[in-house]
């Protein structure tokens, strides 16, 4: 039996779900560092805010041309100054979905299996938060705020450029997987690492940070 790619693409991302919501990118022991910033309450998901997902029937705004698939090679996130080489990564043979190697800070990761950033769909990038040795590459990831720009940078040459509408925080007991995930008609980003409080015992972060972002501009 043919399954058909939404139904793969949701499988594989609530696989991505348990797997990230278990303390799978946190690094960080706790100690010798400051804790990352968490999102502010004003720029969370708010009922009713259709703003933050097109799971529902949507387009990219009026004249902002959806892109063809493309591989992406870099994530800019100017309000956090990150400027970051992509991997692109699947899944383990677990099922749980690749991170980069600790030693790589500075590395984020594109679920290759997924929709390309600019193509209609949601995309998902996600990173560590730290590691051993310090912060990484979404470190920061807590402090964007809605109306923050990311820019990705593809392998054709184009730049799909998103706007962020909404930044959260959800604990791995309640993760919305629906939410965050959701297949949509127009091209959507979510930025993911660790998040909220961290516990030895429990072995990292108890949650997740999610940056939603939706395509605004393209060159």
């Amino acid at each position: 039996m043919r399954v058909s790619e939404k139904a793969l693409t949701t499988a594989v991302a609530t696989v991505a779900a348990a797997a990230l919501i278990t303390g799978t990118v946190a690094m960080n022991d706790g100690e010798g560092s400051s804790d990352p910033p968490q999102p502010a309450a004003a720029d969370g998901v708010r009922d009713g805010d259709t703003a933050v997902t097109a799971a529902a029937p949507g387009t990219a705004p009026a004249g902002v041309p959806e892109l063809p698939p493309s591989t992406p090679l870099t994530v800019r996130i100017p309000a956090i100054a990150v400027d970051a080489p992509l991997t692109g990564l699947g899944l383990e043979p677990s099922g749980s979905p690749e991170v980069p190697p600790e030693e790589r800070a500075d590395l984020a990761a594109w679920y290759r299996d997924g929709v390309s950033p600019g193509s209609p769909g949601t995309s998902l990038i996600t990173g560590h938060v730290d590691n051993s040795r310090g912060p990484a590459v979404f470190y920061d990831l807590g402090a964007l705020q809605r109306g923050d720009t990311v820019e990705i940078d593809r392998a054709d040459g184009r730049t799909a450029v998103f706007t962020v509408t909404a930044v959260d925080v959800f604990d791995r007991e309640d993760f919305p997987d629906e939410l965050v995930y959701g297949q949509s008609s127009a091209p959507e980003l979510r930025l993911i690492t660790c998040g909220g409080p961290f516990s030895s015992a429990a072995g990292g972060y108890l949650g997740n940070v999610v940056a939603f972002a939706r395509l605004t501009a393209t060159h």
